[in-house]
């Protein structure tokens, strides 16, 4: 099976439904299926299958070693046996958004239409949003299919805009609905339940190289401090999460004397060199705005050699100043 060099997996499944990287061994039961739905496709005539295998070694070959590939496609899957397929197409790296693709079987649109739409969306956002880090997708389709527009809504999209007559079909204009999906990221109170998760950050390598305790931590000590945490008025635990409610970061805040907070943060590595960092801590300050928590400073430390955190203050405007054998960042809210 092919792999993508933008992807740190490869095979996300929902039960016995998954969606792998295309296969090219389904690219003729593609065709077939992209021919029987051609009316709702913007393809201008019937695929043969000297198109279709150009387009597979001359287009999708050269897809899975790119590191900013314009589409990313996918063959979804029961089981083994492909039922649909589709990804995310025209993506746009620097404004991180990306247009949805999809089409099933078409001997299962009539009974099993929604089902798949719904199932196939939300396996598809959990890639942009928790894998390569999309701010937003979308659906732009032709007003052909009112189904559609229910699973979307069932998969958590607005509809965002009708173009009114934007295209022509058949000798008429048609409107062009849109709707989209955004990953809003968000904190929260850190509870029990992400005891596990940060476990796992704790001892992962990444995170210790820039920890000022680089001790191994056993799994008891782990959750005895832990717990204590979240029972400590004069800290603040906090997770960041997406619009998937999914963990990608943790940010903590112990108050201090004359209403100082110093910050200790961290994302997952899996996440590492997508903003996150820089999103939480700007989060942070709302957060805390919001909150009215008595915290009048931000202050955190870093290690020389941490670069990375090291940008991320300067860039929020945190004063650096030298601490011993490190850096110290402050920030007056």
């Amino acid at each position: 099976m092919n792999s993508y060099k933008v992807l740190n997996r490869q095979t996300f499944s929902r039960g016995e439904y998954s969606l792998v990287p295309i296969r090219f061994e389904d690219r003729m039961i593609i065709m077939n299926w992209r021919n029987e739905q051609i009316y709702h496709l913007r393809q201008t005539g019937s695929l043969t299958e000297e198109d279709q295998n150009n387009y597979f070694n001359n287009v999708v070959s050269i897809l899975f070693d790119q590191e900013k590939p314009q589409q990313i496609l996918f063959s979804y899957l029961k089981n083994e046996e492909c039922i649909g397929y589709g990804g995310l197409v025209h993506i746009n790296w620097i404004d991180k958004n990306a247009e949805i693709s999809f089409i099933m079987n078409t001997i299962l649109e009539k009974d099993f239409f929604e089902f798949h739409w719904k199932n196939y969306l939300l396996l598809l956002q959990e890639i942009a949003f928790n894998e390569i880090g999309l701010h937003k997708i979308y659906t732009y389709a032709f007003d052909l299919r009112p189904r559609l527009y229910v699973a979307l809504q069932e998969a958590g999209f607005k509809h965002e805009a009708t173009l009114k007559q934007h295209c022509r079909f058949n000798g008429k204009y048609m409107d062009v609905l849109i709707h989209s999906s955004i990953n809003q990221l968000k904190l929260r109170k850190a509870s029990l339940r992400d005891l596990e998760t940060t476990f796992k950050w704790a001892i992962n390598n990444e995170v210790r190289k820039y920890s000022f305790n680089s001790n191994s931590i056993a799994k008891e000590e782990h959750i005895s401090w832990f717990e204590q945490k979240l029972q400590d008025k004069t800290c603040l635990y906090l997770i960041l999460e997406n619009s998937l409610n999914f963990p990608l970061g943790s940010i903590r805040i112990d108050m201090k004397e004359n209403n100082n907070g110093i910050i200790s943060y961290l994302i997952d590595p899996l996440y590492h060199g997508r903003g996150y960092g820089k999103i939480m801590l700007s989060l942070l300050e709302i957060y805390i705005r919001e909150n009215a928590i008595p915290i009048e400073h931000l202050i955190g430390f870093v290690m020389e050699n941490n670069i990375a955190s090291i940008h991320i203050f300067e860039a929020l405007g945190y004063t650096k100043s030298k601490d011993k054998n490190d850096l110290k960042f402050i920030k007056e809210l």
